[in-house]
């Protein structure tokens, strides 16, 4: 079993920048890949970022630019927030899991999420 614990949400003006961190515990060798996904309130979750142990990183639309994801051994990761926007707003979690034979990761574990409030 993987335990994910996400720091680091914050509220901020536009065009500020937050790092959200993510430390994983447990058994750490059951994933190849993490994540960042969003919900904003009265949307679904969404995909923001993913980086995979041995890979290259891969962002949204929305985020490519501004935000960076990076990792720190097999237990960390963080995503690097800059130029926010309110549309940014939204609780954040951190997601991992094995890549896929064909492709893609399954995000099997999650953490309870870390709030961003971005403010124009």
């Amino acid at each position: 079993q993987v335990r994910l614990m996400e720091s680091g949400g914050d509220s901020v003006q536009a065009g500020g920048s937050l790092r959200l961190s993510c430390f994983a515990s447990g058994y750490t060798y059951n994933y190849n890949c993490m994540a960042w996904f969003r919900q904003a309130p009265g949307k679904e979750r969404e995909w923001v970022a993913r980086i995979e142990i041995a890979g290259s990183p891969a962002y949204a639309d929305s985020a490519a630019g501004r935000f960076t994801i990076s990792l720190d051994g097999r237990d960390s990761v963080a995503l690097q927030m800059n130029s926010l926007k309110p549309d940014d707003t939204g609780t954040y979690y951190c997601a991992a899991g094995p890549r896929m034979a064909k492709g893609g990761c399954r995000y099997t574990f999650w953490g309870q999420g870390t709030q961003v409030t971005v403010s124009s």
